[in-house]
């Protein structure tokens, strides 16, 4: 697995369509802030936008845009002059999904034929907590990555698409086909995401990077292993020196504490998903007795691992 592939893994973002809105004309729509977990994301099917952030920031999205809220932040999703008067809100279903729709006038007073300024989809991702941080954490917030190019939107149209069909005609899978899709659209934003920002930094910088990427990818396959700076190094065909110093530069953090970090990611995710013992999780992960994992996952979580796992929902622990 990849490593990217294996952060999302990590993650484990739960996707689900909430509404469309086909807008014309003035709009201006207030998203309050979500609960820790959930990142609301907005895609840009068709026409164009302005989403304002709760810094007041102002981003125009046109079609092919996808905006997620990673730690869920306030916002607005308002028309493209930010001048015009709020036409009336009305909401339906479309046979797949509730439909929001304003209706504008037209010059002699009456209503205005059926049309659209914005076809603009609405969904969010729930991610696991303490898991979910490594790559969650790292994101800008809002993420905004453009999906527009032609090679990119021919795939992304495919994926609305399928994620469509499957919703409304509700056949067997349908939910675990949507939330793939929805896994595929967050991946796919991720990957373009470092392509165009390449001077950004946090794990999606070091993926960008080929030597650096692999020493990641090192850590995360064997988190267990007593790892030095020296060995990261040659996996990165660079210097001790050379490694750490790149390293820096390009997470934000220390090569040992990024270390730390994928290794409570890791417990995290056993703790939920597993039944596996503190100890023998902490022995996976690289600590050779419970208290010293105990005290690292303390310090890294705020929570002791007996703890975190009594917080998840119980479902999520299927394995042995």
């Amino acid at each position: 697995m990849d490593t990217l592939s294996r952060l999302i893994d990590l993650a484990r973002p739960q996707g689900s369509l909430d509404l469309r809105c086909l807008l014309a004309g003035g709009f201006d729509i207030n998203h309050a802030p979500m609960e820790a977990g959930v990142a609301p994301f907005h895609l840009v099917l068709d026409g164009a936008c302005v989403v304002e952030t709760a810094n007041g920031a102002r981003v125009p999205l046109r079609a092919g845009d996808f905006m997620l809220f990673p730690r869920g932040a306030a916002h607005r999703v308002r028309d493209t002059e930010l001048a015009g008067e709020p036409a009336p809100m009305a909401l339906s279903h479309d046979g797949m999904l509730p439909l929001r729709r304003n209706q504008a006038s037209d010059e002699t007073g009456g209503e205005a034929q059926p049309r659209h300024d914005l076809d603009l989809l609405c969904g969010r991702f729930v991610y696991a907590p303490g898991s979910s941080a490594l790559l969650m954490n790292a994101l800008p917030d809002p993420l905004h990555v453009s999906l527009g190019d032609v090679q990119t939107l021919g795939s992304l149209q495919t994926v609305i698409a399928l994620m469509r069909a499957e919703a409304e005609h509700r056949q067997p899978g349908a939910l675990a086909i949507v939330t793939a899709l929805s896994h595929a659209l967050f991946a796919m934003a991720l990957r373009v995401h470092g392509g165009q920002n390449p001077a950004t930094s946090g794990v999606l910088a070091l993926l960008a990077d080929a030597r650096l990427g692999a020493s990641v990818q090192g850590m995360l396959n064997e988190p267990e292993r007593p790892w030095t700076i020296a060995e990261l190094g040659d996996l990165a065909a660079m210097s001790r020196a050379t490694y750490a110093r790149h390293f820096n530069e390009r997470a934000g953090v220390t090569v040992m504490d990024f270390l730390t970090q994928i290794r409570m990611t890791i417990a995290c995710d056993l703790l939920r998903r597993t039944q596996r013992s503190a100890a023998e999780i902490g022995e996976t992960v690289g600590y050779q007795s419970e208290a010293a994992f105990g005290k690292a996952f303390a310090q890294s979580i705020g929570l002791t691992p007996g703890r975190y796992r009594r917080q998840q929902p119980e479902a999520d622990s299927n394995e042995g």
